[in-house]
């Protein structure tokens, strides 16, 4: 069994009230959505990868912690994402995989929400948002921003495990205006 991502600090940086940057980022929806420009409250789980059914993982993916685990996790919101609309919260999923795996995950699993692509790294890079690499491949490590009006509100690094992250998320998300 793989050991859990354990905080390396990597995203100490990211705290409350943090502009968000603005930046296109191409979504499933058809749409450019700029989180920075966004109107009302958004969460925001970053991962690293899905995989698709009969495909081989990345290079020692299984001795990775943390890296297993984004089919789960976007179940998770997919579960949760009447309360969430409830609650007034636009869900987006985020990787740096371009649009053709993107929507092949929403079309396979059915979910709900856009998944946004950050393929050449451009929010990454100005969020500083943390990484790691295998096969000569870098991936996001999976962490999830709560934004408020462009404004960060709160992170949650590590998340672990991906499958509970969007219970976790939505229970701090009650307290959030």
């Amino acid at each position: 069994m793989v050991a859990a991502p354990t905080d390396d600090r990597r995203a100490d940086h990211l705290v409350a009230g943090l502009r968000i940057p603005s930046i296109a980022l191409a979504a499933t929806s058809g749409e450019i959505v700029d989180l920075s420009k966004r109107a009302g409250r958004a969460v925001v789980f970053g991962y690293p990868w899905t995989g698709r059914p009969g495909l081989p993982n990345p290079p020692r993916w299984d001795d990775i912690p943390g890296a297993h685990g984004s089919t789960p996790q976007a179940k998770g919101f997919q579960d949760r994402y009447t309360e969430f609309q409830a609650l007034g919260v636009t869900v987006y999923g985020l990787s740096t995989q371009d649009m053709v795996y993107q929507s092949e995950l929403v079309v396979r699993l059915g979910l709900p929400f856009a998944m946004l692509s950050d393929a050449d790294f451009a929010l990454q890079r100005a969020l500083r948002l943390p990484t790691f690499q295998t096969g000569g491949v870098i991936y996001l490590k999976r962490i999830t921003l709560i934004i408020a009006d462009g404004v960060l509100v709160d992170r949650l690094y590590p998340v672990d495990p991906p499958e509970a992250s969007a219970v976790e998320t939505f229970g701090r998300m009650e307290g959030v205006a």
